[in-house]
């Protein structure tokens, strides 16, 4: 599906340049831009594997299992299954790492967490409810500390790249309660039907 977005966003620039005549502007954009996406790449692994490491050293000393023990009173109320199973410890862990703003850190919990959510769903190709909230919470990222923005902002020449935080935790949670509330009520008016995979 992202594949026809990207596709149709090129198609109507592309039109869209060539009916106001600015075909010269997009061919320059579409230099400049492959080259700062490359140049903010090399950027952004200068700090991943330092923020991968922090995220190790901070899983190794227990304070990503005291966040993960902070949040399960609350993954009782979210999710249905028991909160001292393999998935929920791997879940916590996933949204530890998303709320220190390493999501590259996190991915591996993710993709952990959502195999283990499949091996307790008694269907192949229909997603669970624990599985479609494991997803709303994922994109909702609520951040605590949100190192990447501030890489990239910092890149860019801000003078304080941490001063959008407040933002940021405001976005983010509101975002997160609109989403499990969307759905809770789609899951009511689903009449039992379930997401395909």
């Amino acid at each position: 599906m992202i594949s026809y977005v990207w596709g149709g966003m090129m198609l109507l620039s592309l039109i869209c340049a060539a009916i106001t005549g600015r075909m010269p502007e997009l061919s320059n954009a579409v230099f400049s831009g492959g080259e700062s996406a490359i140049s903010l790449c090399i950027s952004l692994l200068a700090t991943i594997p330092l923020w991968s490491g922090l995220m190790n050293i901070a899983e190794s000393s227990g304070i990503v299992r005291l966040i993960s023990r902070m949040l399960r009173p609350l993954f009782r109320l979210i999710f249905r299954i028991s909160p001292d199973s393999k998935a929920a410890g791997a879940i916590c862990m996933n949204v530890s790492a998303n709320m220190l703003g390493l999501a590259n850190a996190a991915t591996p919990f993710g993709i952990k967490a959502m195999g283990l959510l499949q091996d307790e769903n008694p269907s192949d190709d229909t997603a669970s409810d624990d599985m479609i909230t494991f997803v709303l919470i994922n994109t909702a990222s609520v951040q605590i500390i949100p190192t990447t923005v501030a890489q990239i902002r910092a890149k860019y020449g801000s003078a304080s790249p941490m001063d959008i935080i407040c933002c940021i935790w405001i976005t983010s949670i509101c975002t997160l309660i609109i989403a499990l509330i969307a759905n809770v009520i789609l899951r009511q008016f689903s009449g039992g039907r379930k997401c395909h995979i």
